[in-house]
């Protein structure tokens, strides 16, 4: 069912702001609204700058009755998965988390934070 601009206007979508390694300053953009991409000499400009193309984008999609997606929600993930791995690992895994005196759960919930941390500073 379609929303009203206000609604999508609303909603939170991801904004990705990037060094412009080309040109200087910054760049902005929804991912989750395809297109919808601006610059700015600062970040702060660039950030404004986006929500004004936000605007604008919405606008024209509505308009032109182009379907417009609602932002991805960490509400449909449940927080678990089951995952196998080898014996040898557990047993590590098992032994450093009692070493710091954590669950096994609690430290692997680190481990995969700081890894997705580190290389979510790369791209």
């Amino acid at each position: 069912m379609m929303k009203t601009f206000d609604e999508y206007l609303n909603m939170p979508y991801k904004m990705e702001i990037v060094p412009d390694t080309v040109e200087g300053g910054y760049i902005a953009s929804f991912p989750e609204l395809p297109g919808c991409i601006t610059c700015g000499e600062t970040v702060e400009s660039a950030v404004a700058n986006a929500l004004d193309a936000k605007k604008e984008w919405l606008e024209a999609a509505i308009e032109d009755g182009i379907e417009v997606f609602c932002p991805d929600s960490a509400e449909k993930y449940s927080g678990q998965f089951k995952l196998r791995l080898p014996k040898s690992l557990h047993k590590q895994l098992a032994e450093d988390a009692k070493r710091d005196g954590i669950s096994m759960n609690q430290y692997c919930v680190y481990l995969l934070a700081q890894n997705n941390a580190l290389h979510s500073r790369k791209d």
